[in-house]
């Protein structure tokens, strides 16, 4: 059952949304549905398959007991944009 929505956006972003829709031979309408359906969407874990070369890889590293992601990310983005 469709309903009607009734949104508020700058003429702007809607004129270039249309072009869009247009040119990919789709509503607007079918655009912002197909989106909102896409970031609605409920990723369940289970349904993820992992490949068997994912599996193997499982558990094949351990990090120290004492290893802090966050300061190691930290040091290595500084190191390379810095």
């Amino acid at each position: 059952m469709n309903t009607k929505l009734t949104l508020t956006i700058e003429k702007e972003v809607i004129d270039k949304a249309k072009k869009y829709a247009k040119n990919r031979e789709q509503s607007l309408s079918d655009l912002i549905e197909s989106y909102l359906k896409a970031i609605t969407v409920e990723n369940d874990p289970a349904a993820i398959e992992i490949t068997p070369i994912v599996k193997s890889l499982k558990g094949s590293f351990t990090a120290p007991e004492d290893f802090d992601y966050k300061k190691e990310l930290s040091k290595r983005l500084s190191e390379k944009y810095l």
